[in-house]
């Protein structure tokens, strides 16, 4: 989808795509980003070629990784809201309407996963980029940096409000335990980074 035409719907009354969709959109950012400084450091930088080309490539993927998210973000809402839109005037209405609901509310979940796991493996390549990459090119690291964390904060928020819906206490237990975990390893992550790219001063 092109950008203008994506800002457009973004922009609309209308519930997708939203949230979501931005913090993929985010996360696909930072890679590409990314990607720019890893090929920048080829030629300039104190970590190795192989490692800026390796960076280059992980980058690239999850680039596409991302933008695939983008759409099933929108998608797995959409469900959302088409099962809220079942009749519920008898009994077995009401009970099909629930399990549909719940089915489409785990599926949501899965996007913004997706979002938050990807966007730390860009804050460890930010890591990586920011200590031994390109010297002219920090700036736009640090961009990369702040724009993974936004993707990844903003999957935290729309695994949240889908927990907050879900009647199996399993699947999130499961899921609140998968976020804390995420969570710990961006937090080491984001405690190596130099301190130029903190927005904590």
């Amino acid at each position: 989808m092109e950008i203008q035409r994506f800002l457009d719907e973004l922009a609309a009354p209308t519930p997708t795509p939203g949230g979501g969709s931005a913090s993929a959109l985010a996360g696909a950012l930072s890679a590409s980003l990314l990607a720019m400084v890893a090929g920048l450091s080829m030629k300039k930088g104190k970590i190795p070629r192989a490692l800026a080309r390796q960076i280059q490539r992980k980058a690239l993927a999850i680039q596409k990784r991302l933008l695939r998210a983008v759409e099933d973000d929108a998608r797995s809402y959409e469900g959302v809201m088409a099962a809220l839109r079942l009749p519920k005037d008898t009994e077995r209405q009401k009970e099909r309407r629930l399990q549909r609901l719940e089915r489409a509310l785990q599926k949501a979940t899965k996007p913004p996963t997706i979002v938050c796991e990807a966007s730390i493996e860009l804050l460890e390549h930010s890591r990586v980029l920011l200590s031994g990459g390109n010297p002219s090119a920090w700036s736009d690291t640090a961009v990369a940096a702040l724009l993974a964390h936004a993707a990844m904060e903003g999957g935290f928020f729309n695994i949240q409000i889908n927990l907050e819906s879900i009647k199996d206490k399993a699947f999130s237990d499961r899921m609140n335990r998968q976020i804390r975990q995420l969570k710990d390893r961006a937090e080491r992550i984001v405690a190596r980074m130099p301190r130029v790219w903190s927005f904590r001063k």
